[in-house]
């Protein structure tokens, strides 16, 4: 989900001499009297070792991911997870026929995935990879539709099809809503729930509504949705009027926490209403992007008019994608994963980054100047505000501050009915050790004084200063008007 490029900037200006006449070859003054150009091919080709310090020079002005406190995606993995990425990182995962090794890898995963979720019968459960979350959600909603049209072939066509979830979804969701001419019926934020109502979500429902959407891990704050009690409400909403409406669980968080962490947390197929389940392995799957995975309960959760088959060995693969060509090193990374940890390996990373956010999240709450909204005790993520008698900054300020000595904790408002409270969210994962996190309270310790002696918040283009961008999240539209009123 990459955002759209454009040209050649119009300000950009090719500099006559820009390289290092040392990156050169045996003679360092060689063609070297001007760099490459920036928008163009080169005429000539350059060394190897010349095209990499460039390239490499270039990407040093990038942030350091280890202190991105904004993502959720994989920042660190053991030196041999990189040697099994190396492996396969020129195998194609759509070719199941000249990579069959890969396509087990793949195929053990699911099966691995579904057991873990609890599947009623996990050798029937149905799943596949993905690029991540945002392809493994489209393909949920594709199936919900599909399934819906099939119900209703009489009325369909003619009758919109419409989907309900929480106002706090990822962005992920809008898109299929747009692409796929779907409703989007969104339970707004009430008071100090940040998420979904059970209640209000079906209220929402319909005989066009083809699902509901629940989080396992939302990205404003890293609170649960409460799957189970949506469940009920639906089942309750079947007894009155006979609607059978399905949940689709977007665990790309919390199903990689849940299971370790929760484990008496009903969430996945233990529930009946549950049709399908998709996570993030390059979140808390551990493994560097891109990979996700999209599991469905049994075969008839997934028409079959939406797979295509491919011979494989001589039998018969079945394929479920919007992607086609994609390296299989993620695929592999993640059975890697899964051999490295098992059950109790997981449970112990999962359980340390816990441990991390609960407690930066106690030593944050304690300075005085901020209010948690929550503290890590589901997602290891928790979002904090300013104290309602702080007037001299705000949680932009903070963000802004904190960015200057490394870290990229970002700063946002809340959607609709709480577009009055803007808050910090700090992400923690494996590799953000409770060394890094002494460090990071350190610094906002260090720039606190400053910040209590300012006249007044000093951010002004909120949404130029925030560092929350990451493209599987929701991203609030920012507030650029200097006049608008504080948040805390």
């Amino acid at each position: 989900m990459a955002p759209l490029s454009h040209g050649t900037p119009a300000s950009r200006v090719q500099p006559e001499l820009a390289v290092n006449p040392l990156h050169g070859a045996a003679n360092p003054a060689a063609a070297m009297t001007e760099s490459p150009p920036e928008n163009r091919l080169p005429e000539a080709p350059l060394a190897p070792a010349t095209a990499y310090q460039l390239v490499h020079d270039e990407l040093m002005l990038d942030g350091n991911a280890r202190l991105n406190l904004a993502t959720f995606v994989t920042t660190w993995m053991e030196p041999e997870a990189g040697l099994v990425m190396a492996d396969c990182r020129d195998k194609n995962m759509i070719d199941k026929d000249e990579y069959p090794r890969t396509a087990e890898l793949e195929r053990r995963c699911v099966a691995m995935l579904a057991d873990l979720w609890h599947a009623p019968d996990p050798s029937a459960a149905v799943g596949c990879s993905t690029t991540g979350s945002s392809e493994a959600c489209m393909l949920a909603g594709m199936a919900l539709k599909r399934r819906w049209a099939l119900r209703n072939a009489d009325r369909y066509p003619g009758a919109r099809p419409n989907l309900v979830m929480g106002v706090n979804v990822q962005v992920c969701w809008d898109k299929f809503c747009a692409y796929w001419e779907v409703e989007a019926r969104q339970v707004p934020m009430e008071g100090e729930r940040f998420h979904l109502d059970p209640r209000a979500a079906a209220e929402l429902c319909d005989e066009n509504t083809i699902g509901v959407v629940g989080i396992l891990g939302s990205t404003f704050d890293g609170s649960y949705e409460p799957i189970a009690e949506l469940c009920t409400a639906l089942d309750e909403l079947q007894e009155r009027t006979g609607l059978d409406i399905p949940v689709h669980v977007d665990g790309a968080s919390g199903a990689m926490i849940a299971p370790f962490l929760d484990q008496e947390l009903l969430w996945d197929f233990r529930l009946p209403r549950v049709a399908s389940v998709n996570t993030s392995g390059h979140k808390y799957g551990l493994v560097y992007p891109g990979v996700g995975w999209a599991l469905w309960r049994d075969a008839e959760a997934l028409p079959e008019e939406l797979v295509f088959r491919v011979n494989y060995l001589g039998g018969d693969m079945p394929t479920f994608a919007l992607n086609f060509s994609r390296p299989g090193a993620q695929v592999a990374a993640q059975y890697y994963m899964f051999l490295r940890l098992g059950r109790e390996g997981y449970r112990a990373v999962q359980q340390a980054t816990r441990d991390v956010a609960r407690g930066l999240a106690g030593r944050i709450g304690a300075l005085g100047d901020f209010r948690l909204l929550t503290r890590g005790e589901e997602l290891p993520v928790f979002a904090f505000t300013t104290a309602p008698d702080i007037r001299a900054y705000d949680v932009f300020d903070v963000s802004r501050r904190l960015r200057e000595a490394g870290w990229l904790v970002p700063a946002y408002t809340f959607p609709a009915h709480r577009e009055d409270l803007a808050v910090c969210r700090v992400v923690c994962r494996n590799g953000f050790t409770s060394d890094l996190a002494a460090l990071l309270l350190d610094d906002l310790g260090r720039v606190l004084p400053e910040l209590r002696e300012q006249p007044r918040p000093l951010v002004r283009d909120r949404g130029a200063e925030t560092p929350f961008h990451h493209c599987e999240e929701a991203v609030p539209p920012p507030l650029a008007e200097p006049s608008a009123p504080r948040f805390g």
